[in-house]
């Protein structure tokens, strides 16, 4: 079987390389993969890894036509203070933006037996009136219409894609990649860039990238620094160029694979594709992974005439991995005999990331539908960070024979590592156990206090589980205990999915530490490709599978208003007169979401606002929301930690009421009224302009550091 999906005679290195649109080729060449994945037989049938790398040109000229969040290292960002806003009740004529009633949504928790999520209560603070909050349908899926969702991990990625007039409904994935005879599920999320493409491995001239998912992270997003550990980028290109390379040659592919697959019921143009994303991540980091993929190519407008798909850029959804997981995972209760009310928590131990949620499943398992129980949580420390610690203690081992710990040698060592032993490896029962890699440089003597003998490199199991293991481990274990101490309700399951799910290792300490309060504690069917699969079921869906998510975050805005009691007690130095002599305190802080509020799909927070305009040409409001990780509701600025997100940026020239303000002119100016509705869904903010409860437009939100 061809990697095409037809008998083939020819031989894979005279396959023509497949176009890269950035000027590169795809290499068709097999990279080493990981292969089976251990444990029980009925939760990995198939190889997980794939056998694929891209390679775009070194020093391509392509320059992503993406905005000012797309632009380089954190550290290039520009920072932003806002314009602060007043408050209505001020009869000055202070040219600021003014902000005039509170939205907040606060947390809550479902009750034990609840079938369906509660509205979050509103608590507006600091004596403010009440808040808004409405809820609209989203769109429905056309019936028929494709859904391709893209798994785009740290060490591997895969793509998925179903229709309900394919397959009767069911989840397709790739498993046909060029370079094999085999069906693999993932390919290695890894670009070689140079001229040529005839080998997978690094040649003279050529430059591999690999990892680069962790640029987007928040603490290398927020700091500008990422894990020492981590190879480097090409000359020439940023984060952001590796990931636009990456995924434009892996949809092209895989465009041409469906295709081939499902012939010409497969309309790509008009696709919904579903992106995944670490939970842990924050809205900067998806807003410049939506960006990327649309660099991409991803979605494209489908439109004949230019500009009548407005739309087009809104095919392309962002979705969490443990929220695509537990979609999946979902479909599989009467597997873990879960019921109606019942909590389950995804652990999605991947490359990278491990990334803990925990859902209540809601109403009939007919119609299914889960809902989000506590605030999800995330860290790196994936399967990558073994190949890491292994690359380092063999470093250490064999820092007297530097013939072995150049970096050819030293990759070849972790690459045996994760071919046989990562995922394999038992713990206490492999203690005794050595552990033999062959050395990539054979012209070395023995040397039997390090365990090299013979051109090998013996590792007693001991040494392994301590060194490389334990401190993985042991930090997704302290996670998983975190997330439950968050839940004050039972949890009836736990489902590992993911590549490092597989590790034998980790399951067994998982099920050492927690079996005793989690009845159930497995690895579903598909585990590796749990959260691929979700992601296109997701898709297909015309409602939402997943009908509420926790807040991981407080959203904020600063603001002004009239000096009470309080802040002259607390703030006095805050505290000033406008020009109609009002007291007004500066620096309050006006939450719009806590931390921990339950916001059901679709659901929109909106918030009333006034501006101030001198004149016509002053149509602009400008804010800077804020988010806090704090669970503690704060009155001033100063009171804890707070991180700038994004600058709203809305133009209110086209609304109604400003036409007629402006129109009438005048020398004193005019105050307009609107509302703007903050949209939090898994993975991404949005923003909307409002009029007379009417969309009105989109709000611009710029990044910030």
């Amino acid at each position: 079987m061809s990697c095409c999906g037809a008998p083939r005679t020819d031989q894979v290195q005279n396959e023509k390389p497949l176009p890269n649109p950035h000027g590169g080729f795809v290499n068709t060449q097999p990279m080493h993969h990981m292969g089976m994945m251990p444990g029980a037989p009925m939760h990995h049938p198939q190889p997980m890894s794939p056998p694929l790398t891209y390679q775009p040109q070194r020093q391509s000229s392509y320059v992503p036509s993406i905005g000012n969040a797309m632009g380089g290292m954190p550290s290039q960002f520009g920072a932003f203070d806002g314009t602060t806003l007043n408050n209505m009740s001020m009869h000055g004529k202070d040219p600021t933006t003014s902000s005039f009633r509170a939205s907040t949504i606060t947390p809550a928790q479902y009750s034990s037996g609840m079938m369906s999520p509660p509205l979050p209560p509103m608590s507006p603070p600091f004596a403010m009136s009440t808040p808004q909050v409405v809820n609209y349908t989203l769109p429905t899926v056309d019936e028929g219409k494709l859904s391709v969702s893209i798994d785009f991990g740290t060490t591997f990625s895969g793509v998925a894609y179903g229709s309900s007039r394919i397959a009767g409904g069911k989840v397709q994935q790739i498993l046909q990649w060029p370079g094999s005879f085999e069906n693999f599920r993932k390919i290695p999320t890894c670009l070689l860039y140079g001229e040529h493409g005839e080998n997978a491995s690094p040649i003279p001239g050529s430059f591999r990238c690999e990892w680069f998912k962790l640029f987007l992270e928040p603490k290398s997003l927020r700091e500008g620094t990422v894990d020492s550990r981590l190879p480097g980028l090409p000359p020439g290109k940023r984060p952001i160029d590796a990931i636009i390379d990456f995924l434009s040659c892996l949809w092209n592919y895989a465009k041409q694979q469906i295709t081939r697959e499902i012939g010409a019921v497969a309309d790509l143009n008009t696709a919904d594709v579903w992106l995944t994303v670490p939970a842990a991540w924050d809205a900067k980091g998806c807003d410049m992974m939506r960006e990327a993929a649309i660099a991409a190519g991803l979605v494209q407008s489908a439109a004949a005439t230019k500009g009548t798909d407005k739309n087009w850029k809104e095919r392309l959804r962002i979705i969490t991995e443990p929220e695509a997981a537990a979609v999946h995972c979902a479909h599989l209760t009467n597997l873990h005999q879960l019921r109606p009310s019942q909590n389950f928590m995804i652990c999605d131990a991947g490359g990278g990331t491990v990334d803990l949620a925990i859902y209540k499943i809601l109403g009939s398992l007919e119609r299914l539908e889960i809902g989000e129980v506590c605030a999800r949580s995330g860290k790196n420390c994936g399967s990558l960070f073994l190949d890491l610690r292994f690359r380092d203690l063999v470093a250490r081992m064999l820092e007297r024979h530097p013939a072995h710990t150049d970096p050819a040698s030293l990759a070849y060592f972790q690459h045996a590592f994760s071919e046989t032993d990562k995922l394999a490896f038992k713990g206490e029962e492999d203690d005794r156990t050595p552990f033999q890699f062959n050395c990539f440089n054979v012209e070395d003597p023995d040397d039997m206090a390090v365990g090299l003998i013979n051109g090998e490199l013996t590792i007693p199991g001991a040494l392994l589980r301590t060194e490389v293991f334990d401190p993985v481990i042991t930090e997704v274990l302290q996670l998983i205990e975190e997330q439950l101490s968050k839940c004050n309700q039972p949890i009836h399951a736990l489902l590992l999915v993911g590549g490092f799910s597989g590790s034998e290792y980790l399951f067994k300490r998982v099920d050492q530490q927690f079996g005793s309060r989690i009845s159930v504690i497995a690895r579903p069917a598909d585990a590796d490709t749990a959260t691929c699969r979700g992601a296109a079921r997701y898709g297909l869906s015309n409602r939402a599978l997943v009908s509420s998510v926790i807040a991981p975050r407080a959203y904020i805005m600063k603001v002004k208003l009239p000096a009470d009691a309080e802040d002259w007690q607390k703030r006095p130095a805050y505290i000033s007169q406008n020009n109609a002599g009002v007291s007004i305190c500066e620096n309050r802080l006006q939450y719009l979401v806590q931390k921990g509020a339950i916001l059901r799909k679709g659901q929109r927070v909106k918030t009333k606002f006034c501006k101030f305009s001198q004149g016509p040409q002053d149509s602009t409001f400008v804010a800077v929301l804020y988010t806090s990780d704090s669970e503690r509701v704060m009155r001033y600025t100063d009171e804890g930690e707070t991180t700038e997100l994004c600058k709203w940026t809305v133009d209110l020239s086209t609304l109604p009421s400003y036409g007629e303000h402006a129109r009438m002119g005048g020398t004193n100016g005019f105050y307009t009224e609107f509302e703007l509705g903050l949209e939090l869904d898994s993975a991404e903010v949005r923003g909307v302009l409002l009029y007379n409860g009417d969309e009105w437009g989109r709000v611009v939100f710029e990044f910030l550091n």
